[in-house]
């Protein structure tokens, strides 16, 4: 008798599978478990590394980044709390911030905007062997975001993608929107809260 074909993978029972692997093995790294640790930088480096390297501008940078990057995590992640964010937004926040802060040590300027969806970042080579279930990963978070800045109004929305995507300071957004700079706080202030709920929402 012939055997039957096997039905096809569930692409997303292998997207929760992998957070759910990441998410024990960051947790694990909390209680100093260093083949946990490893789990986690084998899990997240690429897509770690693309956030560094978008901002920094320079791959020498971004690695050097990157380095100061998983040190934090390996000291940070007895902080991770699961129940506030998921694995993959606490770990790009972690990049982002230090990216951003070598950059305000370096006095470089903003940088290029976001790519196209699917293209590669500047100077970073096309890789068309990403596996499909990182992919998987990358494009839920971003599409996550992308609808809930989306829920924003037009001058929340624009403020928010600058600050937290470009690196623009408050003082910077208020006299870019000229209004005091007291005002552009709160502003980004509910925006963040609100974008905060409808991730939180989504999960």
């Amino acid at each position: 008798m012939k055997r039957p074909e096997p039905y096809p993978a569930d692409p997303s029972a292998t997207l929760r599978a992998r957070r759910e692997a990441l998410r024990g093995a960051l947790i694990a790294t909390g209680f100093a478990d260093r083949v946990a640790f490893r789990r986690v930088y084998d899990l997240t480096v690429r897509k770690l590394f693309g956030i560094c390297l978008r901002i920094c501008g320079e791959r020498q940078a971004a690695e050097d980044v990157l380095q100061e990057v998983y040190l934090t995590i390996w000291r940070r992640a007895g902080s991770f709390d699961a129940t506030r964010a998921s694995p993959v937004t606490w770990l790009a926040a972690i990049a982002r911030n230090r990216a951003l802060d070598w950059r305000r040590a370096n006095r470089r300027p903003a940088p290029d905007p976001l790519p196209a969806p699917g293209a590669a970042w500047p100077g970073e080579p096309a890789d068309d062997a990403v596996e499909a279930d990182e992919a998987l990963i990358s494009e839920e978070e971003v599409a996550r975001l992308r609808a809930c800045l989306d829920a924003l109004e037009d001058r929340p929305r624009a403020a928010i993608r600058s600050a937290f995507m470009d690196g623009f300071t408050y003082s910077q957004l208020a006299e870019r929107a000229e209004v005091p700079l007291p005002t552009m706080k709160s502003m980004v202030r509910r925006a963040l809260l609100r974008l905060r709920d409808c991730l939180d929402d989504d999960r």
